[in-house]
């Protein structure tokens, strides 16, 4: 079964300096029937103005996820991580038990374009942490984060699997759903057709009671973000 989010349904706040689109309640956006999928609990689409930002502020039992679609992210956390998040680039913080943390647009001319990603740990109260990795450009399936940190990917404290998928025009690539999973699949760039639904930028995807999924770029690259979930 495939249940579409449509990118002109989701919540949508202007702050001035910040403008996010919420696939999911998020702050003064609640829709009960949107509260999220599995442990999957936020996907904003944040767009930053030059020089602005979120101030330090604090999190917990949260594993976080950012991805740099435009721009750079400056990170800077309690635990004593200075570092500056690229376009292309992922970054995992794992709240655990506390930690405060800012991120801010560093340039003072380009706007800053990113996904902002909440997953539900399933373990509380542990030691905080941040990974941050590239993983290039290679087309299909890219294994991004995963409960035990194979492939190299970064290490997600929750038995779900983060995928970057990569198609060029015409591409297909299939993709098996164990029983009793589901998947969400957010779409960031291009048009990604799923059975009979053609997905445009933004849109989103619930996939479950399947056995497997096969995802097809129509006539432009797609780029989309895959999430395998409990």
């Amino acid at each position: 079964m495939i249940s579409i989010r449509h990118s002109d349904e989701r919540g949508f706040a202007d702050h001035g300096w910040l403008q996010s689109h919420h696939t999911f309640s998020f702050a003064n956006y609640y829709d009960p029937s949107h509260m999220g999928v599995s442990s999957l609990r936020v996907i904003n689409d944040d767009v930053v103005a030059p020089g602005r930002g979120f101030g330090s502020h604090s999190h917990q039992d949260m594993e976080i996820i950012s991805y740099v679609k435009k721009g750079k992210i400056q990170h800077k956390d309690s635990e004593g991580n200075l570092r500056v998040l690229p376009a292309g680039e992922f970054q995992l913080m794992s709240a655990g038990s506390g930690i405060m943390h800012s991120e801010y647009n560093p340039s003072l001319e380009e706007t800053l374009e990113f996904l902002q990603i909440w997953i539900m740990p399933d373990q509380y109260g542990i030691e905080p942490g941040y990974q941050q990795k590239q993983f290039g450009t290679q087309l299909g399936l890219n294994l991004i984060a995963s409960p035990d940190g194979h492939e190299q990917s970064l290490r997600i404290q929750q038995n779900a699997c983060l995928y970057h998928l990569l198609l060029e025009a015409g591409q297909s690539q299939e993709f098996a759903l164990a029983a009793g999973r589901v998947v969400y699949l957010h779409l960031i760039s291009g048009f990604l057709q799923l059975d009979d639904e053609i997905l445009k930028f933004g849109d989103g995807a619930t996939i479950n009671a399947v056995d497997s999924i096969n995802f097809q770029a129509t006539d432009e690259k797609v780029e989309a973000l895959v999430f395998d979930l409990p």
